[in-house]
C-alpha cells in the first residue's frame, strides 16, 4: 500500500497541478465575459481529449514493456525499447494530429458547435494539435521514469510544465488581452517544457533511453503495438464517450456547454489521484510480474481498490462543500450552474467505480490481456453512453447527462472490479504452480505439494 500511495500521489500531484492550471485558463477566459470562448474551449477539449488519450495509451505500452524488462534485470533491453517506443509514439501522434486538423470542422459540427463558437474552437485546434508529437515524446519519457519506479521525478516533469503555465497564461490571456490566442501560446510552451524535462531525467539521470537500428525498431514495434493498440483503443473510448455527452448536452445551449466544460476540467483536477493510479500501478504490476513475484499482484490490486474508495470519498465531500463558490467564481448561469451542481453532488461520487474500472484495466494491460480492458471501455463509452444520455437528458434535461455518466460508471465499475479480481488471483495461482514445476520437475511436484 505504501508503494501504491507514493507512486500514485506523486503522479497525482503533477497531473492535478497541470490540470489546475488548465482550469485557471477557463477562469481567465471567463473574466473576459464571453461565454462563447469558454464554450469553444469545451468543444475543443472534447477533440483534444482524443489525441491526449491516444498518447496516454502509447505511454501505457511503454510503461508495461520497460517495467517488465527492468523487473527481469534486462536494463539494456529496457533502454532500447524505450527509445524505439518514443520514435513510434511520435510518428503515431503526428498522423493523429494531421487527421484531426484536416477534419476538425466536421468533427466539431457533429459535436454541436455552431457559428462563432465553431470558428473559435477550430482555430484553437489548428494551433494546438501540431504540438501533439512533442507531447508524445514527453509522455514516453515520463513512462520510462514510472517504469523505473521514480515517481518523484515523473512528478517534477508535470510540475515544471504546470509552473511555467501558471505564470504565463494569466499574462497572455488576461493582462495582454490575447484571449484564446493566449491560451494557445501557453499550451504549446507548456508542452515543450514537459518534453525537455522528461528527456533530461530519462536520459541524463537514469540513462533509460537508447536507440537501436531500424530493423530492431521494427521488431520492437511488434511487441509494442500488441500492448499499445488495445491500450489506445481503451483510452480513446473515454474521449468518445465525452464527445457523445458533449453532443447530448449541446442542444441545451452555450451556458450548458460552459458548465460541462468546467466539469471536464475540474474532473481531472479533483480526481487526479484516480487518473494517476491507473498509470502508476501499471508499472508496479509490470515490475512484479517481470520479477516473478506473482503473489504480490493480488495485494497490489486490493490496495489500489481501497485507495480509490478513500480518495474519492474525501474529494467528493470537498466538492459538495465548495460547489456554490466555484459556480460563482466561474460566472456559471442558469443551466450551466445546474449541470455543475449535479456533478459535484452526484457525478463525483461515481468516481469510486470509475477508479475500480481503472485499476482492473491497468491489471489487464500490464498482465497480458489488454483486449479485456478495451471491450469493457467500449461497452461503457461506445455502446451504452449515447442511449443512456439521451434517455436521462430527456427525463431530467441537461443534468441527465451527468446522471448518465454516473450510472454507467457504477455498472461498468462493479463488473470490471469483479473480473479484474478473478484475473489477478488466477495469474497468481497458476504462475506460482508453473514456477514450482520449473524448479522441482514434474516428478517431484506431487511430493512438493504434499509438503
Amino acid at each position: 500500500m505504501g508503494h501504491v500511495i507514493r507512486m500514485t500521489l506523486t503522479g497525482a500531484a503533477g497531473i492535478t497541478f497541470v490540470f489546475l492550471v488548465d482550469v485557471m485558463n477557463l477562469f481567465w477566459l471567463s473574466l473576459l465575459n464571453e461565454p462563447k470562448l469558454v464554450a469553444a474551449i469545451g468543444f475543443a477539449f472534447a477533440i483534444q481529449f482524443f489525441s491526449v488519450s491516444s498518447g496516454i495509451g502509447l505511454m501505457i505500452g511503454t510503461t508495461v514493456l520497460v517495467s517488465r524488462e527492468i523487473g527481469a534485470g534486462h536494463r539494456t533491453s529496457a533502454r532500447l525499447l524505450a527509445g524505439s517506443t518514443m520514435i513510434i509514439a511520435c510518428a503515431i501522434q503526428t498522423v493523429m494530429a494531421v487527421l484531426l486538423i484536416a477534419y476538425r470542422h466536421d468533427i466539431l459540427m457533429m459535436a454541436g458547435a455552431r457559428n462563432e463558437t465553431l470558428d473559435l474552437a477550430a482555430h484553437y485546434l489548428l494551433w494546438t494539435l501540431p504540438s501533439l508529437s512533442v507531447m508524445a515524446i514527453a509522455l514516453v519519457g515520463s513512462a520510462t521514469l514510472r517504469a523505473e519506479g521514480d515517481g518523484k521525478r515523473a512528478m517534477y516533469v508535470t510540475l515544471s510544465s504546470g509552473t511555467v503555465s501558471a505564470f504565463i497564461d494569466p499574462v497572455l490571456i488576461y493582462y495582454l488581452a490575447l484571449g484564446l490566442d493566449g491560451a494557445i501560446i501557453g499550451l504549446n510552451i507548456s508542452r515543450i517544457i514537459l518534453m525537455s524535462v522528461a528527456l533530461y531525467f530519462a536520459v541524463r539521470v537514469h540513462n533509460l533511453i537508447g536507440f537501436s537500428r531500424i530493423n530492431c525498431i521494427f521488431c520492437h514495434f511488434k511487441r509494442y503495438i500488441v500492448i499499445a493498440i488495445p491500450a489506445i483503443l481503451s483510452q480513446l473510448a473515454t474521449p468518445f464517450g465525452n464527445y457523445v455527452l458533449t453532443a447530448a448536452i449541446s442542444p441545451f445551449g452555450d451556458n450548458a456547454v460552459a458548465g460541462w466544460a468546467l466539469v471536464g476540467r475540474l474532473t481531472v483536477v479533483a480526481f487526479g489521484g484516480i487518473f494517476a493510479l491507473s498509470g502508476s500501478i501499471g508499472g508496479i504490476f509490470g515490475q512484479n510480474y517481470g520479477a516473478k513475484q506473482y503473489d504480490r499482484l493480488v495485494t497490489i490490486y486490493r490496495d489500489a481498490m481501497l485507495f480509490c474508495f478513500v480518495y474519492t470519498a474525501i474529494v467528493w465531500s470537498l466538492l459538495v462543500f465548495a460547489s456554490g463558490s466555484i459556480s460563482i467564481a466561474f460566472n456559471l448561469m442558469t443551466v450551466g450552474e445546474e449541470v455543475f451542481t449535479a456533478f459535484t453532488h452526484v457525478g463525483a461520487g461515481a468516481f469510486i467505480f470509475t477508479g475500480f474500472y481503472f485499476v482492473a484495466s491497468a491489471a489487464f494491460n500490464a498482465l497480458g490481456k489488454p483486449t479485456r480492458a478495451t471491450v469493457l471501455t467500449w461497452l461503457r463509452d461506445g455502446i451504452l453512453t449515447w442511449p443512456t444520455a439521451i434517455w436521462l437528458s430527456g427525463i431530467a434535461g441537461a443534468i441527465g447527462v451527468i446522471y448518465a455518466q454516473a450510472v454507467l460508471a457504477l455498472v461498468i465499475g462493479v463488473i470490471s472490479a469483479l473480473l479484474g479480481w478473478i484475473f489477478v488471483r488466477k495469474i497468481a495461482t497458476d504462475e506460482i504452480e508453473v514456477d514450482k514445476i520449473t524448479r522441482y520437475g514434474f516428478r517431484d511436484i506431487y511430493r512438493f505439494q504434499r509438503r
